[in-house]
C-alpha cells in the first residue's frame, strides 16, 4: 500500500489486521519517532454521528487505563473522513497464533498468562470498563513473556450514554458468555467467563464448543455444559479444572465475583503448585522414638541433618517364672475362707425371701406372688379423617371464574405474577398448582398463573453490524433469519436495511429479514437501443461514468445496421443489468451517421 499520514504525524507503514469495525496497522509517530499501531474505523462509521461520539467517548476513557498487562492508547484523532485511535505497538505474537503453532501450553505459563489478564481487567473494572471481546486474538504475548489486552478502545464505559450497540463490539461466538448469547448486556462477569474460555483453550489446544456456525456454538454456551478439559489433557490438575469450570458457570453468580478475585485464585493455585514440588524432610511417625541429640556411632559419615537415629533392635520377651512349691499353703487357706463366704451369703438370700418361714410352718403353705391390677385408662377419643377434595381443573379459565371455582370447592386461590405463554391467550389461566384431580384437605391453597400472551421481543438493531453477527444475535433471540444481499453505499459484508425495522415487537419464531451489503455498487442500465445522448444522460443518473463511444458502421454491424438508426446505441460495457462499481467507466457502441 502507498503510506499515508494521518495528520501529518501518524504514518501508515503496513495493514497487521482487520474487523468489523476498523483496520489496524503498524505505523510511526513521526513526531516522537516510535513505532505505534494505528487503528482505523470502517469508513462507512463516518457517517453516523451518534456512532463516532460514541467511538471518540469510549476511546478517550480507554486512554485513561494505565496497567502494565494493558496496551496503552495514546491518541484519538480525525483527518478528514478518517477516525482513528493510536496504540502502543507490542513485538511478539497474540496469543491465538501462541496456541495454534504450538498446541496446549504447558500448565504454569497458561495460568501465569490468565493471571495477568484477570489483573488488567480488574484494572478496567475498577474504572467501569467493560471489554466485552476477550479472547486470544486480543491478548499479546511478548518474547519475553510480557503479556498485554489490546481492543480496549472499542470496550463499554459504564460512563457511555449509548442505549444499544451496534455489534462492532458484541463478541466472537467462541468466547461469548451466556448472557450475551442471549441479548443482555455484557458485565464485569461477562469478561471472567470469557477469560475461561482462553485458559480452557490455553490448557486443551482445543475450544469447549465448537459447532458449524456462530448460532450453533452460541446455543451450546446457553444451555450445554463444558466438557471437563482433563478430559482432552490429563494433565492439568484436579484443582485447577474446578477454577476453569466455576469461570465457565452458566450463572454469572457462580462465577468469581470479580477479576480481581480469579486473578487471586490462580495466584494462590500456582503458590501452592509450586510449593506441592520442594521436598521437605520427613516427620517421625508417631510413636517411633525421636532422634537423640548426641553422636551416633550407627550413623554414616557426611551431613546427617534431618536424619532420624536407627532404631534400637527389638527386646528380648520377658520370661515369667512360676511360684515356687512352698506356696501351696497359702493357697489352702485362702480357698477356705472363700467357702465361709459364700455359705453365709446363702444364709442371708434364704431368709430375705422366707424360706425359712415355710420350711419352719408347714401348715402356712406357699405364699402365692401378690397381684398386681392394671391401672385403668381412659377410653381413646375418636378423631374424624379430614375432609378431602378434589382440585378443579382452571386452565383455561379467566382469573374470576377461576378464583370463583377454586372457592366454590372450599380450596383457597392465590394468584402467582402473571407470565408470557405460547399457547394460551392472555388473560387466561395457563398454568396452576396442585394439579386438576389431586386430593386435597379442604383450604389448601392452589395456585394458579395468568397469561400474559405469547413473549414479545423488541427487535434489536443491527443496521451497521457485520451480516454474521446480525444473524447470529438474531438466531439466538430466537427469530428465524432471511438474509438478502443487495448494493449499498455501506461496505460489502455489512447490514444496511432490516424487515421489520429495529423496536418493532416480535414473538420468537417470527422472520427477520436482514439485507446485506455488496459494497457501494450500482446496477449498469439498459441503454441499447436509445440515442447516444439519452444514454449518456441514464448512465450519468446511475451513478456511472461515460468514457467513450465507439462509432461502428455496417461493415462491423452486419445484421444489426439495419436494426439500428444511426447515432443509436447497439451495445455497451458494461452491459444492462450488471452489478458495478459506483463511478465505473462505461462504453458505448453506437452506429455511425
Amino acid at each position: 500500500m502507498q503510506k499515508k499520514i494521518l495528520n501529518n504525524r501518524y504514518e501508515l507503514e503496513q495493514k497487521i489486521g482487520e474487523g468489523g469495525m476498523a483496520r489496524v496497522y503498524r505505523g510511526r509517530d513521526l513526531r516522537l519517532n516510535r513505532r505505534v499501531a494505528i487503528k482505523v474505523l470502517h469508513e462507512h462509521y463516518a457517517a453516523d454521528v451518534s456512532f463516532l461520539q460514541r467511538f471518540h467517548h469510549e476511546a478517550q476513557a480507554a486512554a485513561g487505563l494505565r496497567h502494565p498487562c494493558i496496551v496503552n492508547v495514546y491518541d484519538v484523532g480525525q483527518d478528514g473522513d478518517t477516525h482513528y485511535i493510536v496504540m502502543e505497538y507490542v513485538e511478539g505474537s497474540d496469543l491465538k497464533s501462541l496456541i495454534l503453532r504450538n498446541g496446549p501450553l504447558p500448565v504454569d505459563q497458561a495460568v501465569a498468562i490468565a493471571e495477568d489478564v484477570a489483573g488488567g481487567l480488574e484494572a478496567a473494572h475498577r474504572l467501569g470498563m467493560v471489554h466485552r471481546d476477550v479472547k486470544p486474538q486480543n491478548i499479546l504475548v511478548s518474547p519475553s513473556g510480557e503479556v498485554k489486552i489490546t481492543d480496549f478502545g472499542i470496550a463499554k464505559s459504564s460512563l457511555s450514554t449509548a442505549l444499544t450497540e451496534t455489534g462492532m463490539t458484541f463478541g466472537t461466538a467462541d468466547y461469548l458468555s451466556p448472557e450475551q448469547a442471549r441479548g443482555f448486556a455484557a458485565t464485569p462477569r461477562s469478561d471472567i467467563y470469557a477469560l475461561g474460555v482462553t485458559l480452557y483453550e490455553m490448557l486443551t489446544g482445543r475450544l469447549p464448543f465448537m459447532g458449524e456456525n456462530a448460532v450453533a456454538v452460541a446455543m451450546q454456551h446457553v444451555s450445554v455444559d463444558p466438557p471437563p478439559p482433563r478430559m482432552f489433557n490429563p494433565q492439568i490438575p484436579p484443582h485447577l479444572e474446578t477454577l476453569v469450570l466455576t469461570a465457565l458457570s452458566k450463572n454469572p453468580d457462580e462465577r468469581p465475583a470479580s477479576a480481581r478475585e480469579f486473578a487471586q485464585m490462580l495466584h494462590a493455585y500456582r503458590a501452592v503448585s509450586q510449593e506441592a514440588t520442594i521436598v521437605r524432610p520427613v516427620a517421625p511417625r508417631q510413636g517411633l522414638p525421636r532422634a537423640v541429640p548426641g553422636p551416633v556411632s550407627a550413623a554414616p559419615t557426611g551431613n546427617s541433618g534431618g536424619r532420624i537415629a536407627p532404631l534400637p533392635p527389638p527386646r528380648s520377651p520377658v520370661i515369667t517364672q512360676a511360684p515356687p512349691a512352698s506356696g501351696g499353703r497359702d493357697l489352702g487357706v485362702f480357698l477356705l475362707g472363700m467357702m465361709f463366704i459364700g455359705i453365709v451369703l446363702g444364709v442371708v438370700y434364704l431368709a430375705a425371701t422366707g424360706t425359712f418361714d415355710n420350711l419352719f410352718n408347714p401348715g402356712s403353705g406357699t405364699r402365692p406372688p401378690p397381684i398386681t391390677l392394671p391401672e385403668p385408662t381412659a377410653t381413646p377419643e375418636v378423631t374424624p379423617a379430614p375432609e378431602m377434595v378434589a382440585v378443579p381443573n382452571v386452565i383455561g379459565l379467566d382469573e374470576r371464574a377461576a378464583i370463583a371455582t377454586i372457592e366454590g370447592a372450599n380450596l383457597l386461590p392465590y394468584a402467582e405474577l402473571p407470565r408470557a405463554s405460547d399457547v394460551v391467550s392472555a388473560g387466561l389461566v395457563f398454568d396452576q398448582f396442585p394439579p386438576p384431580t389431586t386430593l386435597v384437605t379442604v383450604s389448601t391453597v392452589v395456585t394458579y398463573v395468568v397469561s400474559t400472551g405469547p413473549e414479545q421481543i423488541p427487535l434489536p438493531q443491527v443496521v451497521t453490524m457485520r451480516g454474521v453477527d446480525a444473524e447470529f444475535q438474531l438466531r439466538s433471540l430466537g427469530f428465524q433469519v432471511q438474509v438478502v444481499s443487495a448494493p449499498d453505499r455501506l461496505s460489502a459484508g455489512f447490514v444496511f436495511r432490516t424487515e421489520p425495522v429495529a423496536g418493532t415487537p416480535l414473538r420468537r419464531g417470527d422472520t427477520v429479514t436482514i439485507f446485506v451489503s455488496l459494497g457501494d455498487k450500482v446496477r449498469m442500465p439498459d441503454v441499447t437501443g436509445l440515442p447516444e445522448e439519452e444514454a449518456i444522460r441514464r448512465i450519468s443518473a446511475a451513478g456511472l461514468t461515460w468514457s467513450y463511444s465507439d462509432y461502428q458502421g455496417c461493415d462491423k454491424l452486419g445484421d444489426l445496421c439495419d436494426r439500428y438508426a444511426p447515432g443509436v446505441v447497439v451495445s455497451s460495457i458494461p452491459r444492462g443489468g450488471d452489478l458495478v462499481d459506483r463511478g465505473s467507466p462505461v462504453t458505448l457502441g453506437v452506429r455511425a451517421p
